[in-house]
């Protein structure tokens, strides 16, 4: 197990480790303020995909922290970063927001509502409507090949609410195609291979901190990296307990990280 003073690069979630809803979790800025002053630098990694790197950017602003859209990594650039890789400039039918298809539509590809697809993407889609998973499900039957950016099933929104997210639209899909698709975002090495070719850092100096253990702890165990759970989101003390998925370090918040690694 690395010594947290030996990490370089930490690999931070953003829903349930740095801020939960609209509110930022106490401690958050003072651990940020910290790795600033211990020369370690933060990178923010989200399987979010409804929004892209700018619109977290304010959203961090917002809350009294001052960070480059640079720093920030969503699971939607991922996932363009990987077909584009793979067949650049496909055509894509998307269950996306609209900052999505800004991504994808800016990373080349050509976004369809009709006609013969490369790809079915799937995205968290808070715009989603019956008719787009109809259509979803259609193609898939088809044999269209099916992606999707991340797999977490709520998104925690504060005060112990969470809504629905992409990982139980995978469910949807699935109950009524047998299908599942291809998942880029966290716990999948894809995720990592997409940032260590933009970010060029080794793994062994990196830090993984997250509040769920299938994504965020899944995908440090993956790849191989020091793994930090906080429990100010998703998971419990007794959930992690039972867990078989055990991080190298756990910490009530990054707060309590901060304390440590000063």
């Amino acid at each position: 197990m690395k010594k947290l003073e030996a990490v370089e690069f930490f690999l931070l979630d953003l829903d349930g480790t740095i801020y939960l809803g609209n509110e930022l979790i106490a401690g958050a800025h003072g651990f940020l303020r910290v790795l600033k002053e211990r020369n370690k630098k933060a990178l923010f990694l989200t399987n979010n995909s409804s929004k892209n790197r700018y619109s977290y950017r304010d959203k961090l602003q917002k809350l009294g922290i001052e960070v480059s859209p640079e720093q920030i990594f969503t699971s939607g650039e991922a996932t363009a970063l990987y077909l584009n890789r793979e067949k650049p400039g496909a055509k894509a039918f998307l269950l996306g927001t609209p900052l999505l298809d800004e991504e994808f539509r800016n990373a080349g590809f050509e976004i369809i509502d009709q006609g013969d697809p490369d790809y079915v993407i799937l995205g968290f889609d808070t715009t989603l409507t019956y008719e787009k998973l109809w259509k979803a499900c259609d193609y898939i039957r088809d044999g269209v090949a099916y992606i999707a950016t991340h797999p977490d099933l709520n998104c925690p929104v504060g005060k112990g609410r969470y809504m629905p997210d992409a990982g139980a639209m995978i469910k949807f899909i699935e109950a009524s195609t047998g299908k599942t698709p291809l998942v880029i975002g966290k716990p999948n090495l894809h995720m990592i291979d997409s940032l260590c070719s933009k970010y060029e850092f080794e793994r062994d100096k990196a830090a993984v901190v997250g509040d769920r253990l299938y994504t965020d702890i899944q995908l440090g165990i993956n790849a191989g990296m020091t793994t930090v759970l906080v429990l100010s989101g998703e998971t419990t003390v007794e959930q992690y307990r039972s867990s078989e998925v055990k991080a190298s370090y756990v910490y009530p918040s990054v707060q309590e990280l901060a304390e440590e690694i000063k």
